[in-house]
């Protein structure tokens, strides 16, 4: 499944737009990894546990997007988005949404 941010894939024809399709994930922030966190916050530096979580929610996102574009019978997402925010009782879920067009391409 050719998947891309762009309104089209250079060298291939669009023949069909089956429309818009979406995959969206929610994940909890783990207690132990927000008190990491905050440590690593207060001290400076990346934290790994939480970037882990951020691309762990965007691949889910981006897989249930694509499985729907499949069962539709398009090939490719086009002009893909994605989207985060966070969620819940202190902000304590992170969710990410991916959308994008689905089609059909030719070559």
């Amino acid at each position: 499944m050719l998947t891309t941010t762009t309104p089209n894939i250079e060298g291939h024809r669009i023949v069909k737009y089956y429309g818009i399709v979406s995959g969206e994930t929610i994940i909890g922030a783990n207690f132990l990894r927000d008190i990491f966190a905050s440590v690593r916050d207060f001290v400076g530096g990346r934290s790994s546990s939480y970037e882990e979580v951020l691309r762990e929610a965007k691949s889910t996102a981006l897989r249930e997007m694509e499985e729907e574009a499949r069962r539709m019978g398009a090939n490719a997402v086009i002009g893909v988005d994605l989207d985060y925010e966070t969620v819940g009782g202190n902000s304590s879920m992170l969710m990410v949404t991916a959308s994008g067009t689905a089609v059909l391409m030719e070559g």
